[in-house]
């Protein structure tokens, strides 16, 4: 059946109604949220959650929608393209304090009208193209919506005059490469984004299936083998979607304006290992046959790593373990593996973007991988404007930084 509550109306904006479909699978779903809240701010009443369909940001959405039912009204502004889906957030239809609004980021009179309709006084800027192995040979896409977008939202956010805070969450991938025995690294750490989407992220700044575990997951539900880019030796740090939206709630009530907050985690695997996990996961005991390397991607970061210590000292913590989030993760995959609709072209070791549709490219095995060059990793950014990563509608996501800004 086709959508036709008021929480969904798509007149509003300058695109077409597709993703509309309900096809009923969310209704049995949990409703995935953070653990924690906070005493409402007396000044936040209006809330802007950008790419609100996506991944992580539809874990926030669903948390302040919930955890604040009579404190903040929440408006889901999203574009709907290959990462989105408004199962996402159709259990929130019937809450008062929730709205969809369909909308382009590039586009100033989408984000206008938003801004103006619901008196939007604060954003957590969360859309964006994402996932490096994507902005290779596509880098357009990704500085369109990521640089162009977050300016339009900046300038339009200026423009209405009534915003108030804005936090602008980003990706720990624009700290660049960190070495293995390398301290981790702070807020006040350089920028060297070394991919197309890390280097769209960091010149944000500076004015969502595709992600590792739900692909392997989705993979071996397929009876398929995992392939592994390179050596399988790049690690990523993984952090449960419930505690960021407890880290992006922690910043909204305990962060300072004008800071940079690091949302990281301890749990910091490699590739392979983290096929090894899956496969005994799934009961494979034999893996021969099911990992297999393919070349390496360009510019693939050996190892992410940033210490969030300045956010624990708000009293955030990381309360989930990575063994507990990925079974969480594979029962959830087992049971709404639908959820985003045909994911067949994600599940290429090299997926590629059309205009905003994924399509697989065949992956090529390699015998002898330890003569490629690979460079790699994982956690995220976030900065509050009254102000860390990823994208994986289950249940882990990677680590991050964001940073607040007073809008006044």
């Amino acid at each position: 059946m086709v959508a036709n509550s008021t929480a969904w109306s798509t007149g509003q904006a300058s695109l077409d109604t597709r993703f509309f479909v309900d096809d009923g699978l969310w209704r049995d779903a949990p409703m995935l949220t953070g653990q924690g809240s906070f005493e409402p701010l007396t000044d936040v009443k209006n809330i802007l959650v950008t790419g609100g369909e996506g991944f992580i940001a539809s874990w926030l959405v669903r948390h302040l929608v919930t955890k604040y039912p009579e404190a903040y009204n929440v408006v889901s502004f999203d574009k709907l393209d290959y990462c989105s889906s408004l199962n996402n957030a159709r259990m929130l239809e019937s809450r008062p304090n929730f709205k969809f609004f369909h909308g382009d980021l590039t586009n100033p009179d989408d984000v206008l009208h938003c801004l103006r309709r619901y008196n939007i006084d604060t954003v957590f800027h969360l859309a964006a193209h994402t996932h490096v192995d994507l902005s290779f040979g596509k880098s357009y896409n990704f500085t369109k919506n990521n640089v162009l977008g977050t300016h339009v939202l900046l300038e339009s956010a200026t423009s209405v005059g009534i915003v108030k805070r804005f936090f602008h969450v980003s990706t720990d991938e624009v700290y660049g490469e960190v070495e293995k025995d390398a301290a981790d690294l702070t807020e006040h750490s350089s920028l060297w984004p070394t991919n197309p989407y890390a280097a769209s992220k960091a010149a944000a700044e500076m004015m969502y299936p595709e992600k590792i575990i739900p692909k392997f997951i989705n993979l071996l539900q397929r009876q398929r083998p995992l392939w592994i880019h390179g050596d399988g030796q790049h690690t990523r740090r993984y952090l449960y979607a419930g505690d960021a939206a407890d880290a992006f709630d922690t910043i909204l009530h305990k962060g300072v304006i004008g800071q940079i907050y690091n949302v990281d985690s301890r749990d910091e695997i490699s590739n392979l290992d983290l096929a090894a996990k899956l496969l005994n996961t799934f009961d494979i005991a034999d893996s021969d046959g099911w990992t297999q390397h393919t070349k390496d991607r360009p510019f693939n970061d050996r190892r992410y790593a940033v210490d969030g210590t300045k956010l624990r000292n708000l009293g955030w913590k990381q309360s989930v373990s990575f063994e507990d989030g990925m079974a969480s993760t594979v029962d959830w995959y087992s049971k709404y593996g639908n959820w985003w609709g045909p994911i067949d072209a994600i599940l290429s070791p090299f997926p590629v973007v059309e205009g905003d549709q994924l399509v697989a490219t065949p992956p090529k095995a390699v015998g002898d991988v330890t003569g490629e060059t690979t460079m790699g990793a994982k956690d995220e950014h976030a900065s509050a404007a009254s102000n860390g990563h990823s994208k994986l509608n289950g249940i882990l996501a990677g680590a991050k930084k964001r940073k607040a800004v007073d809008m006044a």
